[in-house]
């Protein structure tokens, strides 16, 4: 199966790329994960920033989630370039005022930040986009945000927002019938 994970990543990340994006312009960073060690790599990070995080129980589930996975994509945002629209959601009246007046902030283990939304929009719909071709190859997956974050940390993907899709064969999907943590 894990040549079958393999192939299937690799027509995700064409997926993700062919995806539209704002004003046609791409600004993503696709990285395709294949090997254990790396994925290896990146649950270790999740469950060393647990006990850091406001919620260690669900950064615990998705790095079990990554170390019984077979592949994995990365989808990020490379250049923090505005969409150039001046549509507001960003909360500035134009993108020229975003540009200037933003103060990029970093967290720990996720990321830079403020971004533009139609940029964030170009990362959901590169996912979705992927998420659709994983599932048309009967192969399991889950948009996950906290492996994105674990990537970024450690080197895997230098995109400033990253999220995840990871992927699985099995006799039962790995990621919809998780356990929940227990609430405190």
């Amino acid at each position: 199966m894990k040549e079958v994970t393999d192939m299937v990543v690799k027509l995700m990340a064409a997926s993700a790329r062919t995806s539209p994006k704002a004003g046609g312009k791409d600004f993503l960073e696709i990285v395709v994960v294949t090997k254990d060690d790396d994925l290896r790599k990146i649950a270790d990070a999740m469950k060393t920033y647990a006990p850091k995080s406001t919620n260690e129980a669900y950064w615990l589930r998705d790095a079990s989630n990554i170390e019984n996975s077979q592949a994995l994509l990365l989808v990020g945002l490379r250049e923090p370039n505005t969409a150039g629209y001046d549509c507001g959601a960003c909360g500035y009246p134009t993108c020229a005022e975003f540009k200037k007046d933003r103060q990029m902030k970093d967290k720990e283990m996720g990321y830079s930040g403020p971004h533009c939304v139609m940029r964030m929009i170009d990362i959901g719909v590169a996912l979705s986009s992927a998420a659709k071709t994983a599932s048309i190859h009967n192969v399991d997956n889950r948009v996950q945000q906290r492996v994105g974050a674990a990537a970024k940390a450690i080197g895997l993907i230098k995109a400033e927002v990253a999220m995840g899709i990871p992927v699985s064969v099995s006799g039962k999907s790995i990621y919809f019938d998780r356990q929940a943590p227990v609430k405190h």
